[in-house]
């Protein structure tokens, strides 16, 4: 099994990406200069490969896609939304241990 990493996801493809996916996505909206979004980046890496064919894996740059992060009402970063079948149905704010964030996606699956 390859390494797959997340897809970098913008304001212009979030809706066809992540809003018209059937199954369970989980979208991190982070920042370059947000300390906590560089602990949890490698958690959302490990996902992505651990849970690759089950759940999309995204991230979108707060900084250069305000109106998506506006749009889910994100206020404080990291944010990881949880989508299912294009609906918004979790969130997990922070840098949160793995397991925090494993079980989140898994109530989801």
């Amino acid at each position: 099994m390859g390494v797959t990493s997340p897809l970098a996801v913008s304001d212009d493809i979030f809706a066809a990406e992540i809003e018209q996916h059937d199954g369970v996505a989980i979208v991190d909206f982070w920042a370059t200069w947000c300390g906590p979004c560089q602990i949890i980046a490698p958690i959302v890496e490990q996902i992505a490969s651990e849970y690759d064919g089950r759940v999309k894996v995204a991230k979108l740059d707060v900084d250069s896609n305000q109106q998506t992060a506006m749009k889910f009402n994100v206020r404080s970063i990291p944010s990881i939304l949880i989508f299912k079948g294009g609906e918004h149905v979790d969130t997990v704010v922070g840098a949160v241990p793995k397991e925090f964030l494993v079980a989140a996606i898994d109530k989801q699956l």
